[in-house]
């Protein structure tokens, strides 16, 4: 399907902050969104922790022998080679390391691995570049295009002076009025995928062509689009807003140009949006790229 009809259909309406998009100046993880990223950044800070220490002794350990074993410090050196006691430390301390570590990193990765039952099951399939989505059980699909590619771009951009992927002014104006700020460029999509804040969301993630790989950082969710393949991912989102990710597998010239948009809506929203979708995705044979979330507005 083509993202071509986006003029046809109006205005997407920005519901929710914008959430997961790198900001300036900051370092470090998004804000996790999810149980799985609050593990997977818990897991990271405490290796990060166990990491240091071990930097630091063994630091320490090379300033000590620089400083006592030098030529000048101890001129007569000893003449053993071993040291029973140290061998059996240098050996069974990382060996403990390990086992720590494995014990927190294993329940994590079990947490990712073993899919639960779905709320809701959206099968993704990377192309050469873009993204397919498909609500399997809703029975309609649509394509979501970089917000500035050519299969959303109208006559009437084109003539306002916007390029494709160029950040002019007039690529502002469209940012605009979709719903993004001037920072979203190259992160904003035409197209949404669009679930209920606090229900389990399964994904079967394919790829169409070559690999891709379909990333929510504050999800902690990464999982490669393989083609002949269909790999699960899952996700439970504890709070409202939209959310941003891109390809992380280099597939080619517009591997740049892959974007993920999720917006996280409370379920009266989703229930709306639903209804707009089957009637407006189903109807055309190319799917509509903007369908405007019911507000209370």
């Amino acid at each position: 399907m083509s993202g071509a009809l986006s003029a046809a259909t109006g205005a997407w309406a920005q519901d929710g902050e914008l959430l997961g998009a790198p900001e300036p100046g900051k370092m470090g993880f998004q804000a996790p969104a999810t149980e799985l990223a609050r593990d997977l950044q818990g897991l990271d800070h405490m290796l990060l922790v166990i990491i240091t220490v071990i930097v630091a002794f063994v630091a320490a350990l090379i300033l000590w022998v620089i400083v006592r074993y030098n030529r000048k410090a101890n001129k007569t050196p000893a003449t053993f080679t071993h040291n029973t006691p140290i061998e059996v430390a240098w050996t069974i301390v990382p060996i403990l390391i390990l086992v720590v570590i494995g014990a927190f990193s294993l329940p994590v990765l079990f947490k990712q691995q073993e899919i639960p039952d779905g709320d809701i099951y959206i099968k993704v399939t990377g192309y050469q570049w873009f993204w397919g989505y498909e609500y399997v059980d809703e029975g309609f699909s649509f394509d979501s295009y970089l917000l500035g590619h050519p299969a959303n771009m109208t006559d009437e951009d084109y003539e306002a002076g916007a390029r494709n992927y160029v950040l002019n002014d007039a690529m502002r104006a469209k940012l605009v009025k979709a719903g993004y700020t001037e920072d979203q460029f190259l992160l904003a999509t035409d197209t949404k995928v669009v679930v209920p804040v606090g229900k389990t969301i399964v994904m079967g993630v394919t790829g169409a062509d070559v690999i891709h790989s379909w990333t929510i950082p504050a999800f902690g969710v990464k999982q490669d689009a393989v083609p002949g393949r269909v790999a699960e991912l899952w996700f439970k989102a504890e709070k409202t807003g939209t959310f941003f990710g891109q390809c992380s597998e280099l597939c080619g010239k517009d591997h740049a140009y892959m974007p993920i948009t999720v917006q996280v809506v409370e379920q009266d929203e989703y229930d709306a949006w639903l209804l707009q979708a089957k009637e407006l995705y189903a109807a055309n044979e190319a799917a509509p790229s903007n369908i405007r979330l019911a507000s209370a507005d």
